[in-house]
């Protein structure tokens, strides 16, 4: 059971149309506890695999590919790649579960989901655990994603593009050949000559319109919901972290749910919940009484 995830499907309406959400779905479907696991920027559900490994006999674990990326669909109008309607994207996901309340892991993006559907009256969740994000997100770390997101890619083959991708990702920490390479293949697209990046480069058009004034407004709002969120919030920060500063998760301990601050050493933004050490801060926080 705990191999390989079943790939479920859930619909999503936006202006005009219905798109079809891909969600990585792991562990007994009748299990009442439900975990659900959110992405990054321009990665997909399958990044975690291992996380998801490792809960799957304690949960229902289920890992969306974000519109616009992954196996979902592609909006037809990109001004729709926005964080407040993929939270109404995530209650589309919640009403299918069908779940009474449910776990939260989110990594960057997914954390930035999370927070805003936490935010929401009634909101049905029991744990957070935000994976190096925040509510005041630097400019400089921001920039730098903005330099590469969305910009075409083609390699001839799969170790080709690995290695491309390991240059570009030093700051998700060191992992062995093996573990860089299960998180390369499914950040993949085959196509008739080789592969490119499997998102749609056109989430770049939202992102690389941020200014520092954008940018200081929206950390107010994100403020405002981190400190709206009910449930008790476990914070993991890469120590190199760019785009999470320790002053900002130091305040994060001590305003709104007082999130409990894990850090760790030689990773920057964002570890990849795949290092025994990063899965087991998740498992302890998320099982613990």
């Amino acid at each position: 059971m705990n191999d390989s995830p079943r790939l479920i499907h859930v619909p999503c309406l936006r202006p005009g149309a219905l798109y079809r959400m891909a969600c990585w779905e792991w562990g007994d479907p009748a299990n009442e506890r439900v975990l659900v696991c959110v992405h990054g920027l321009t990665r997909q559900g399958r990044d975690f695999d291992t996380l998801a490994r490792a809960l799957c006999h304690d949960y229902r674990v289920v890992c969306p590919d974000v519109l616009g990326r992954g196996h979902s669909d592609w909006l037809h109008d990109p001004a729709g790649y926005t964080v407040p309607a993929y939270v109404a994207d995530m209650v589309s996901l919640l009403s299918r579960l069908e779940a009474r309340e449910i776990d939260w892991v989110g990594t960057s993006m997914g954390g930035l989901i999370g927070m805003g559907l936490g935010s929401l009256a009634n909101a049905p969740l029991r744990r957070m655990v935000l994976n190096d994000v925040g509510p005041d997100l630097e400019f400089e770390g921001l920039q730098r994603i903005s330099d590469y997101v969305g910009q075409p890619r083609h390699w001839d083959t799969e170790e080709e593009a690995a290695a491309f991708l390991h240059a570009m990702s030093e700051s998700f920490g060191p992992h062995t050949d093996e573990q860089w390479l299960a998180l390369c293949r499914n950040q993949l697209k085959p196509d008739e000559a080789g592969f490119t990046l499997h998102y749609d480069l056109r989430i770049a058009q939202v992102f690389k319109a941020i200014t520092p004034e954008s940018v200081a407004a929206g950390n107010a709002a994100l403020w405002h919901a981190y400190e709206a969120l009910r449930c008790p919030v476990l914070l993991l920060r890469g120590a190199q972290s760019d785009l999470l500063s320790h002053a900002t998760a130091q305040a994060m301990t001590q305003r709104g749910p007082r999130a409990r601050l894990v850090e760790f050493e030689g990773v920057g933004h964002a570890p990849m919940l795949v290092q025994p050490e990063q899965v087991a801060a998740v498992r302890e926080f998320l099982l613990s009484p």
